[in-house]
């Protein structure tokens, strides 16, 4: 495995003891920021080639199955809008992966119009691609899973009323009467940050990819889309446009409500992750505060589909 000094930072024999091919190349080594769960390195190789070296965080493996990741990556690369799997080294900690060029959204770039069918055709793609992965990331499931090892590895939160919570969930969930067999390839992770706008689009084979697949499984499209609408925050009629050319405007009444319905599920998600994260990791991060957050707005979503909907949960 990389030891602490080799994850804050990268030589060029590092490199060259992951990629003995890199050997006879000038290197060039970047720290990139973003990330809170891993460390990333970009690395520019003289003959023009870049890649991106992820270094995994502590403990991570608690709720992220890096054989599984690998699996999904390639299993994903025929979509288009993936960046390929150079080399997975689990003995050391690390993923060698292409570097897609290119600029990664932010938030805002959600509230442009002409933007809306290059960030809905890549989610498309991965769901419609038919590939069946391996995982199956039930949303409730998943969230009893976090809660599960959060008991393992951190104090009470008693001000946080989780279980609570995860009974509204359950309810939720069967009121939505979606069932694992409808459930499609999903990221699970659309943050804007890993959405990426390439720069040379010849180079490429779509305008925009999506990157960092640790979270990907099979899923309900419902709980993807909520999942991007709760962490980019853009108005509801921004959300409808990007619903609507999702869907392709049919059923949108139904589309509508279970997007709704499926919101606090990634908020819990994330919560509860937070709360995991900050009792086993390193990295400088309010992991606190960004779960409590998360928290809260689960709780108005709840409280949403009670009012507008009228759900009895």
């Amino acid at each position: 495995m990389l030891d602490s000094a080799m994850a804050l930072w990268l030589t060029r024999q590092h490199c060259v003891d992951l990629m003995p091919e890199w050997s006879d190349f000038d290197l060039k080594i970047d720290a990139l920021t973003g990330g809170i769960t891993n460390k990333l390195f970009r690395i520019q190789i003289s003959n023009g080639e870049e890649y991106v070296i992820r270094v995994y965080g502590e403990k991570t493996d608690l709720f992220i199955d890096r054989h599984v990741e690998m699996e999904n990556i390639l299993l994903m690369e025929p979509s288009g809008v993936t960046p390929r799997l150079i080399k997975y080294i689990p003995e050391r900690n690390v993923t060698i992966v292409e570097f897609i060029a290119g600029t990664p959204f932010k938030n805002e770039d959600f509230l442009a119009e002409d933007l809306i069918e290059k960030i809905v055709r890549p989610i498309q793609l991965i769901h419609n691609s038919g590939v069946k992965l391996s995982r199956l990331f039930d949303p409730l499931e998943e969230t009893r899973k976090l809660y599960k090892i959060l008991k393992g590895v951190g104090p009470e939160y008693t001000e946080f009323d989780i279980l609570g919570t995860l009974d509204i969930l359950g309810k939720i969930s069967a009121i939505s009467r979606i069932r694992p067999s409808s459930y499609l390839p999903c990221h699970n992770d659309l943050l804007a940050d890993n959405f990426i706008m390439v720069e040379k689009q010849n180079r490429y084979r779509e305008p925009v990819y999506l990157i960092d697949w640790e979270y990907a499984g099979m899923n309900t499209p419902y709980y993807e889309i909520s999942d991007m609408f709760q962490e980019i925050i853009v108005p509801k009629q921004i959300e409808d446009k990007i619903l609507r050319a999702y869907w392709e405007d049919s059923n949108m009444d139904e589309h509508f409500l279970k997007t709704d319905m499926f919101r606090p599920f990634p908020d819990i998600y994330w919560f509860l992750w937070s709360l995991i994260q900050q009792n086993i990791s390193r990295i400088k991060f309010d992991f606190y505060n960004y779960g409590r957050v998360k928290y809260e707005n689960a709780q108005k979503s709840i409280q949403f589909l009670r009012e507008h909907y009228a759900l009895s949960i």
